[in-house]
């Protein structure tokens, strides 16, 4: 007989009951196993089990499961069956013999969220949140080139397309808290040894010199490599993010299986759209409190003459790391206290068969044995069940798509409403942040929320994604819109500020040819004419700026900038001149709503992949997906987004001959290239979804009578109430 699934070890039982052959409304999905052997498993729903769940939760596994009244099914001398435990009680939540009453209270769906939650926030605020803000922090201090952080960044992808095929088949018939406490351990240590290198690289010292930059002062820069040596941390941050994507990795697969496992059907939306929008919210608190470090300087306790502004400033980037690190580990250590089922568990084992997607397959008989998918030797038959099939696949591949938007749009979002609206990096990451932690937390909230509050069910939410991406596609059309380039001297415009449509880009000008103005020192300056300059040099401005009355730095007597009512020169501010566009309020509401609904249908699908493969399956399936839109859509997604913006490049870094980085965008192609790129994305995401929505089958029983012959439970049935009322008949009927 398979071992009993709610405790470590076997259960031992007496020979077995078995019911006659009655029709079923869970025999039509992914296994044909025989209600005989359904039986054997032990499921709460016979009226033995039904009344010791009414009792204790917690001793559930030693009371009789099943006991047949004598007047409807046989002569008195009809034996009963009993299970009892071969071992101690493993439903309890604590650490070996240490298992105190007062950790009972947690020992729930709504107590482990709490702790799940947590994790998924400690996880976006550190790889989606402290990394992205502090990233040009590293590449300054450790003398890092572009690829190279793209580098460092990619670790964490990689790591995980690794990990995912072994921890998702082994762990989803494992102890799942073990391994999600585990990974966040991993987790814990990989933020740490990103923060290792501030504490081995030595104190970051640097030359100061106020006047560069300006015509008088304008100096070249010596070309050469630097030798320093100290871009050979990339390595060591390389491995923290390897680390990170490791640990991690349980998170998305066994923590949501868990999840789904332990809840009603019907909540398990609810629960999983709360798991993710904690992770959702993460990022927003890691721009927060990593742009909010980065003001403070990274040699706490020294002074220095560097300002915020200046491009040589390098803040407290390790600190955020060193405090996720330790949290990381608090964290773990109660997540590793929770038993491999909560109490009350299994009696929804029968709801989620009936709302599975019908797959009439010889293999999946073998699937759904409980044994299957615990050795080496089920994993190419695994892959081969769910390569079959072919709701999964198109699933696999709509949430690919949506993963390229969301990684591009992630990435080069607040690069997009930079040049849009003339804003400054903090200002365009903080507008961005402003738009995605209500569209994305909400979306991904909202839409859990509405697959249980309409019932949705098999095709019913894939229909809700489907008029999701429909939405979205629609509002996608705004990238039609831009805003117009703030004209620039030598790029866009003229030294006397009249527009250079074809003829190519020259800085240098009359006004400014004795200053030898270097393309190495960029640093924009707006002029009293409205012009913006390519610096303080190339502005003609001869002298340091001096503080102006809203703080902002004023170069006096810029050559090139004339002065409209008296004689002389004009003054120039340091930083680029605001935009005037009137479009930027309808912009950013599209954006809003695109980012919305692209994040509201991300729990249905999800719950759609959960029901259209086996319950054996289901963590290993939810792995082969992760790797799918990871290997598809995350991972080249900014990749190809990057080139797509790179080229609408006007202005390119000159760096010793070399091309860097790029200071200015062509807007109108922007928005063109990215109207392309979500177009075409959005419909490869709707075709995937038609097509799963026309594939489906739903099963040949409907799980209404199934649901209404359960108890009503709470959103998380943390307190199992009398179930001893429940009708016999039904359950039986039930196969279980």
């Amino acid at each position: 007989m398979p071992q009993h699934s709610t405790g470590d070890k076997p259960l031992l039982s007496t020979p077995q009951l078995v019911f006659p052959s009655l029709p079923s409304a869970v025999d039509s999905g992914c296994g044909h196993t025989p209600p005989s052997r359904r039986a054997s498993i032990g499921s709460p729903l016979s009226p033995g089990a039904l009344r010791s769940a009414a009792h204790s939760p917690l001793d559930s596994c030693s009371q009789p499961l099943c006991q047949l009244p004598a007047e409807k099914h046989g002569p008195p001398a009809a034996r009963e069956v009993r299970y009892v435990s071969a071992g101690p009680k493993r439903l309890a939540c604590g650490w070996w013999a240490f298992a105190p009453e007062c950790l009972q209270a947690f020992n729930t769906p709504r107590g482990f969220l709490l702790f799940l939650c947590v994790a998924s926030f400690l996880q976006g605020m550190t790889v989606n949140g402290f990394i992205n803000t502090v990233i040009t922090s590293i590449e300054r201090r450790y003398d890092l080139l572009s690829y190279q952080s793209g580098l460092i960044a990619s670790s964490y992808d990689v790591a995980a397309c690794f990990c995912l095929t072994f921890v998702s088949y082994f762990g989803g018939s494992g102890h799942k808290p073990r391994w999600l406490g585990w990974g966040v351990l991993v987790m814990g240590a990989g933020s740490l040894v990103f923060a290792l290198p501030h504490f081995t690289s030595g104190p970051y010292q640097v030359e100061v010199d106020e006047g560069i930059g300006t015509c008088q002062a304008n100096r070249s820069v010596a070309c050469g490599k630097s030798t320093s040596g100290l871009s050979s941390y990339r390595l060591v941050f390389m491995l923290g993010q390897f680390l990170h994507g490791v640990g991690a990795t349980p998170l998305y697969t066994l923590g949501v299986t868990y999840l789904d496992e332990n809840v009603k059907s019907s909540y398990s939306p609810v629960y999983i759209a709360i798991f993710y929008t904690a992770a959702i919210l993460g990022p927003a608190a890691g721009y927060l409190i990593g742009g909010a470090l980065l003001n403070i300087y990274t040699e706490i306790g020294q002074r220095t003459e560097l300002t915020t502004e200046s491009p040589l400033w390098v803040g407290a980037w390790w600190v955020g790391f060193l405090g996720a690190g330790v949290a990381a580990f608090l964290i773990a250590v109660p997540i590793l206290g929770y038993p491999r089922q909560l109490p009350g568990s299994q009696r929804y084992v029968v709801m989620r068969a009936s709302e599975t997607h019908q797959l009439k397959d010889s293999h999946h008989k073998v699937a759904s044995n409980p044994d299957f998918g615990k050795t080496i030797s089920d994993l190419p038959l695994s892959i081969w069940l769910l390569l079959k099939n072919p709701m999964f696949i198109l699933l696999c591949l709509a949430g690919a798509t949506e993963a390229t938007l969301i990684a591009g749009m992630s990435t080069f979002g607040p690069k997009f409403l930079e040049s849009q609206f003339s804003l400054s990096a903090s200002e365009a990451a903080t507008l961005f942040g402003y738009l995605v932690v209500p569209a994305g937390g909400g979306g991904t909230f909202l839409g859990g929320f509405l697959v249980n509050k309409f019932k949705l069910r098999g095709s019913g939410t894939i229909r809700f994604c489907l008029l999701c991406t429909l939405t979205s596609l629609l509002a996608a059309s705004v990238f039609s819109m831009h805003c117009p380039n703030v004209p620039m001297a030598g790029v866009t415009a003229s030294y006397g500020n009249s527009l250079l449509p074809q003829d190519p880009w020259e800085l240098t000008a009359a006004c400014n040819a004795a200053c030898g103005c270097r393309p190495e020192h960029y640093s924009p300056v707006c002029g009293s004419n409205d012009l913006m300059y390519f610096s303080p040099c190339h502005a003609g401005c001869p002298e340091v700026a001096a503080p102006g009355p809203g703080g902002q730095k004023v170069y006096r007597d810029c050559s090139c900038v004339p002065q409209n009512f008296s004689s002389g020169f004009g003054h120039a501010t340091a930083g680029k001149c605001s935009s005037t566009c009137q479009r930027k309020p309808l912009l950013l509401v599209f954006i809003f709503v695109v980012i919305l609904f692209t994040f509201l249908s991300s729990i249905p699908a999800l719950t759609a992949t959960l029901r259209c493969v086996c319950d054996q399956q289901r963590s290993f399936a939810l792995g082969i997906q992760w790797i799918v839109v990871r290997t598809l859509g995350s991972i080249p997604g900014p990749i190809a987004f990057g080139w797509l913006i790179d080229k609408a490049c006007l202005l390119w870094q000159d760096q010793c001959g070399q091309r860097g980085s790029c200071f200015l965008y062509h807007n109108a192609a922007m928005s063109q290239y990215m109207l392309i790129a979500g177009l075409v994305y959005k419909v490869l995401g709707f075709l995937f979804f038609a097509a799963a929505c026309v594939l489906y089958k739903p099963p040949s029983g409907s799980s209404n009578g199934l649901e209404a012959s359960l108890p009503s439970q709470s959103s998380g049935s943390d307190n199992p109430t009398d179930l001893q009322d429940a009708p016999t008949d039904l359950q039986f009927q039930s196969d279980v």
